[in-house]
Formats: C-alpha cells, sequence, structure tokens
C-alpha cells in the first residue's frame, strides 16, 4: 500500500478504506471561496459492488492499494463479460460487466486500454481519451442555420445519442470524448 494525498486521485485508481478495496468512479477536487479545499470521490467496493461517497481534505493522506495496470486489447462480449487479451502474453482476461459499466458503449475490437488488477482479478480499466465512431442518424442540415453556436442531436454508430455541429451528415466519421460522448472533431482518415 503507498499513502498518496487524496487531491492525487483520479477515476481508476483503487484505494483501500478500512481493509476494503474500492475504485474511484469520479474525483473532483473543489476549492470554495472560503474553508478547506476537498476531494470529493464516488467509489464502488469492489468485493461487492456498493457505492459510496467519501469527502477528503485535498491534504488528507488515503492508502493506494497495489494494482497492476497493463495495457489490454479489447477483442468481444459474451455472458462471461468483457474479454481483453494482453498483447505481450497472449494472456486472456474475462472482465465483468459491473466493471465495465457505462463504458461499455465505446469499446470496440482491437481498441487498446489499461486493465487494472489486483491479485490477478480485473477491478478497472480505463479507455483512451477519444474514440472514433459514424454517424448513423441525425437531422437534415437547414438552411442558413449558423455553424457557431448550434448543435443537433445524433446517434453514434455505438448507439450513444449526442450532439453534433449543423455540417455533420449521416455516415460521416466523428471524435468523441469516451468519458461523456461530447463530440472534438471529424475524424481524419
Amino acid at each position: 500500500m503507498v499513502k498518496v494525498i487524496a487531491s492525487s486521485l483520479r477515476k481508476g485508481n483503487v484505494v483501500d478504506k478500512d481493509g476494503k478495496l474500492y475504485v474511484i468512479l469520479f474525483a473532483e477536487n473543489i476549492h470554495p471561496g472560503k474553508g478547506t479545499p476537498v476531494t470529493q470521490l464516488d467509489m464502488r467496493r469492489i468485493a461487492d459492488g456498493v457505492k459510496v461517497s467519501e469527502r477528503y481534505r485535498t491534504t488528507e493522506q488515503v492508502e493506494r492499494a497495489y494494482v497492476e495496470e497493463r495495457e489490454h486489447t479489447f477483442l468481444y462480449h459474451d455472458a462471461e463479460g468483457f474479454h481483453f487479451m494482453n498483447p505481450e502474453s497472449y494472456d486472456q482476461v474475462a472482465v465483468p460487466e459491473s466493471v465495465v459499466g457505462d463504458m461499455a458503449p465505446y469499446l470496440s475490437e482491437g481498441m487498446a486500454v489499461q486493465v487494472s488488477q489486483h491479485n490477478g482479478i480485473a477491478i478497472s480499466l480505463v479507455l483512451p481519451q477519444r474514440a472514433t465512431f459514424e454517424v448513423v442518424d441525425t437531422e437534415p442540415v437547414t438552411k442558413g442555420q449558423t455553424a457557431s453556436s448550434s448543435y443537433k442531436p445524433a446517434t453514434l454508430s455505438n448507439g450513444v445519442r449526442t450532439t453534433v455541429p449543423p455540417h455533420i451528415s449521416a455516415g460521416t466519421r466523428v471524435v468523441v470524448m469516451t468519458a461523456d460522448g461530447a463530440y472534438v472533431e471529424r475524424a481524419k482518415d
């Protein structure tokens, strides 16, 4: 176990609290105008999936669990869960749906992700910040609509709904943020 300050914790890190392991789902540093800055953590207990929220002073020491983080390649999804392969050793790991959670739509075959394992059990994964998908459905372009601030709803090939600029039409490949599905840019390929 390694002690780190609370403000350095990020999504996907694993902490040890009272002898139980928790994976961080959301971490935010809050700096109020008055008072002590705090770090708000939303965590999921690995043993049973219970979600908890904790608030620490940003300088408070928190025990970070030793976790083996390795790059893996996403292969496929079936009844057992999501299957990943270590490109160095060709070992395969099945990650349960409860660990993947809301990141599942952003996984695509061959995508490189960081899989964190504790004692040989997959406990969390970190996707690349951006992913490319095709727009399968969106409203047609409206003549005279300014492109500066207006966005229109669109559905991506992974089923996620997002908003895109007016010049994007169905069939266009776009880059989105994997954290929230927000449009970044038109794909260069």
